[in-house]
């Protein structure tokens, strides 16, 4: 599902965010990318949502080799990722409701298509009863549900998350953990950086490590 070959991303001359990254994580695979702040986790995500191009190597998703793509095809692969940032990055003019629709909307859905998948998404993240209301409205870990259900309404090939747990407390970051599982389960390749060495722990899965820009660790439990 996700293939990446020799990549290097060097930002200046003098210093690489990520150097000679190898690696392959299957179809339908859940696997945690950690290591201390700086160690590159945040970089080869941005790589894989094409916010960012590596300055040497290859990334191919289901096949196909993103370091090649031109800028008007790049919006049609993002409609096949699920993307969860620390910061949430909800729209705080649009209500719950209206952020969740917002992939479908892109894609050209039809309103009542719209309207039924958001429903059934907020109802799988435990929002259905604030659709109407604003992301400032809600708690912290209820917004990063909303980011979460934004990510999974469109049933991804794939889901990529940020540090989604930093700033929550740990009874959350379970109820999140859950939803991450929940999708992992329904056939969604995980891809989830993290430094949190508890939720590790709990919640047991392959495990690669980045250091310095460079991979340094990769293991199954």
């Amino acid at each position: 599902m996700i293939q990446i070959y020799n990549v290097c991303k060097a930002y200046q001359k003098e210093s690489s965010a990520l150097n000679d990254i190898t690696l392959k994580i299957p179809k339908g695979d859940f696997v945690y990318l950690t290591g201390p702040s700086g160690a590159g986790k945040s970089t080869l995500l941005k790589l894989l949502y094409c916010a960012e191009k590596p300055s040497r190597g290859q990334i191919l998703i289901d096949g196909l080799n993103i370091t090649r793509m031109g800028p008007l095809k790049i919006p049609r692969l993002r409609r096949r990722l699920g993307v969860v940032f620390q910061d949430f990055k909800l729209l705080n003019s649009r209500t719950v409701f209206e952020n969740v629709a917002f992939p479908l909307e892109v894609q050209g859905k039809k309103r009542y298509e719209v309207s039924k998948k958001v429903y059934q998404t907020l109802k799988m993240v435990g929002l259905e009863h604030k659709l109407q209301r604003h992301p400032l409205e809600l708690s912290g870990g209820e917004q990063q549900r909303v980011a979460i259900a934004r990510a999974l309404v469109v049933d991804p090939l794939i889901l990529l998350a940020d540090e989604p747990t930093g700033n929550l407390d740990p009874e959350v970051t379970m109820e999140i953990m859950e939803l991450f599982k929940g999708a992992n389960a329904r056939g969604t390749t995980v891809l989830l950086a993290t430094h949190d060495r508890e939720m590790i722990r709990r919640f047991p899965r392959r495990v690669v490590s980045l250091d310095g820009g460079r991979l340094i660790d990769d293991r199954t439990p």
